[in-house]
């Protein structure tokens, strides 16, 4: 698996243009990677492949659209 620093990182296309909340994203073998993109050294947090894929689908599809926590 890559770490941290070998990972290609790239914004998200769900990011704002604001560039207040922008969220980069890494692929490694078993889990997608998600930072924040003004604090690159700051905590990742590492999503399994099967969770992050159920994630964009649900997000593609509007299920997500308009919930509340």
């Amino acid at each position: 698996m890559a770490t941290r620093s070998e990972a290609h990182w790239y914004k998200s296309s769900y990011s704002g243009g604001s560039g207040t909340e922008c969220v980069e994203c890494a692929h490694t073998v078993g889990s997608t990677l998600v930072r924040d993109s003004k604090h690159t050294n700051g905590p990742v947090v590492a999503v399994p492949v099967h969770a992050w894929q159920a994630f964009i689908w649900a997000l593609e599809g509007g299920k997500l659209e308009g919930r509340e926590p």
